[in-house]
C-alpha cells in the first residue's frame, strides 16, 4: 500500500477529493451559540471500534459526562472485497443506536460524529453514511486523513513537555496510522502545549513563534489492516517480524528526517489502544487504570520487554492474559509491530503514552472554535 502524503513543502493539505463512489469528505459545521453548561459529543467510527464521549467544558479542559465504546469490526473483510460487509454494518448500526439514545438522553446539541479509514476506502462508504442517517438519525462525516491526523495531534496537547523542540505524534488506528512531525523550537517553552491546541484550525503555516507542522503522513495500515496483510503466515514470531519490517518500509519517504535530529528535545507521543495496552502490561495492571497509563513515559527497552513477553505467550497465552483483554488479543501483535518499527527508526529512546485520541481531539476542536475553553495552563 502506498502511504497518503501531501505533495509540496511542509505538508500543507490539499483540497479534499471525493472518494471513488462520489462521497465527499466533509469538514466541521460552523459553531452555534453556546452556554456555560453546554454539552458536547464526539464520536469516532473506526475500522475496528465505535467510540463516543459526551463532555462539558471545564476551565482549559473538559469533564466527561458519559462515554461509549464497542468493538464493531466495521472493516472486517474490507481488504479482500473493497466493501463494508452487511454483517459489519449491522453491528455498527446497533452500536450507533445506543449512541443516539445517549445523545438524546443528555440533550446534546453540539456534536461531531466522524468515520475514518474503513469508510474512506470502502466503495459503499457513502451509502453506509446514508443508511446510518435513515436508521439512527445521526449524521456521520467521513473525514480526510489530514483532519484525522490533526485531531489526534491536538488531543495530545496536554502531554507536550516544555523542553520539547521537535514533536512526533503517532496515532495507530485500526485501518491507518497517522504520523505528524511538528517543530516547536520557535515557540516559548511555556506556550508549547497551547501552541499545539491552536492547530485545531488546520496544518497551515502559523505565524512567527507558533508551532510549525514540518511534515505528516497517513499510512493505510493499522492494527486490523496490517494483521490481514499477513494472515496467511502461520509462525507467530515470523509474522510479527514481517509486519514490523513491512510497516517500516511504508515510511521510507518519511523516516530519513531522523538522520539530522538530535535526541535532546525530541518527544514521541503515541496514542492508540496498542500503546495503552503495552503500557498497562508493563505496569502489570489486571484492571485498566487510565490515571496510571495516560502520560506514562516508557523507554524503548521497556517496550521491547513487553513485546518479547507477548511473543513468548503465543496466541493462546495472549488470549488468556487479562492485561491485554479479549477484544484486543488478536490485534495486539500487529500494533506492537508498528510501535516497534517507529521506535527503531526515530531518534529517541522514550515514548509518552496518551490515553486520548480522535474523540478528545474532536471535543477540543469544537470547544476551541466556540471559545468556551478558558486561557491558562493545562491542568
Amino acid at each position: 500500500m502506498t502511504p497518503e502524503r501531501p505533495r509540496g513543502e511542509d505538508a500543507m493539505p490539499k483540497a479534499v477529493e471525493p472518494s471513488d463512489d462520489g462521497a465527499r469528505l466533509t469538514e466541521t459545521s460552523p459553531p452555534l451559540p453556546t452556554g456555560p453548561g453546554q454539552l458536547y459529543a464526539a464520536l469516532d467510527l473506526g475500522t475496528n471500534s465505535c467510540r463516543m464521549l459526551i463532555a462539558q467544558p471545564r476551565g482549559s479542559q473538559f469533564r466527561v459526562v458519559d462515554s461509549f465504546s464497542k468493538t464493531v469490526q466495521l472493516g472486517a473483510g474490507l481488504e479482500a472485497s473493497g466493501r463494508l460487509s452487511r454483517a459489519s454494518m449491522g453491528r455498527t448500526i446497533q452500536a450507533l443506536r445506543i449512541c443516539q439514545k445517549k445523545i438524546e438522553k443528555h440533550g446534546v446539541t453540539r456534536l461531531r460524529l466522524v468515520a475514518t479509514e474503513a469508510c474512506r476506502r470502502a466503495r459503499n462508504g457513502r451509502d453506509f453514511m446514508r443508511q446510518i442517517r435513515r436508521e439512527t438519525g445521526l449524521v456521520v462525516d467521513i473525514i480526510a486523513a489530514e483532519e484525522e491526523a490533526r485531531l489526534a495531534v491536538i488531543s495530545c496537547a496536554p502531554l507536550v513537555q516544555q523542553e520539547t523542540e521537535q514533536l512526533l505524534v503517532v496515532d495507530i488506528g485500526g485501518g491507518s496510522t497517522e504520523l505528524v512531525w511538528i517543530d516547536l523550537s520557535a515557540v516559548d517553552p511555556e506556550d508549547r502545549p497551547r501552541s499545539i491546541m491552536r492547530l485545531h484550525s488546520g496544518f497551515h503555516a502559523q505565524g512567527p513563534g507558533d508551532a510549525r507542522v514540518v511534515d505528516w503522513i497517513s499510512v493505510p495500515l493499522g492494527v486490523a489492516t496490517l494483521k490481514d496483510q499477513f494472515g496467511d503466515v502461520d509462525d507467530d514470531a515470523a509474522r510479527f517480524a514481517l509486519m514490523s519490517w513491512f510497516f517500516e518500509e511504508q515510511l521510507s519517504s518519511f523516516s530519513p528526517y531522523n538522520a539530522a535530529q538530535a535526541r535532546a528535545g525530541f518527544q514521541i507521543i503515541g496514542t492508540s489502544g496498542t500503546v495503552t495496552t503495552v503500557a498497562a502490561s508493563f505496569l502489570g495492571l489486571r484492571r485498566y487504570d487510565r490515571a496510571k497509563v495516560d502520560g506514562l513515559v516508557m523507554t524503548s527497552d521497556q517496550i521491547d520487554f513487553v513485546i518479547r513477553e507477548y511473543l513468548s505467550l503465543g496466541p493462546e497465552g495472549r488470549r488468556r492474559d487479562p492485561r491485554i483483554g479479549r477484544d484486543r488479543h488478536t490485534l495486539i501483535m500487529s500494533g506492537a509491530a508498528i510501535l516497534q518499527a517507529l521506535m527503531r527508526i526515530w531518534p529517541t529512546d522514550q515514548l509518552s503514552v496518551a490515553d486520548r485520541g480522535l474523540r478528545e481531539g474532536l471535543l477540543y476542536a469544537q470547544m476551541s472554535a466556540d471559545g468556551v475553553l478558558e486561557d491558562g495552563p493545562f491542568e
